[in-house]
């Protein structure tokens, strides 16, 4: 990396009919983007507990992003080089 890349990152986070729902966007100056979503429906038995809903819909969000983001890196390693020989999958 020559040049230092910012990045920038959206948390939205709201909950309608018993689903939370966490939204992150995450954005280069590049213009390169990522979204990752995270849902939680109601507990058990119908209890919503809001504060761990949103914990736990925050944590998939990011569990999500994350996998995007290793996709992203895979998929541009396979562009960029050359690998002698037979890729193993």
């Amino acid at each position: 990396m020559r040049q230092p890349c910012h990045w920038k990152m959206d948390i939205g986070l709201d909950e309608i009919g018993g689903v939370t729902r966490a939204e992150i966007r995450l954005g280069g100056t590049d213009g390169t983007r990522f979204t990752g979503i995270g849902l939680v429906q109601n507990g058990p038995r119908g209890q919503h507990l809001p504060p761990i809903a949103a914990e736990l819909a925050l944590a998939r969000a990011l569990s999500d992003l994350t996998e995007e983001l290793l996709e992203a890196v895979a998929s541009d390693i396979d562009t960029q080089f050359t690998f002698p020989g037979q890729r193993v999958t």
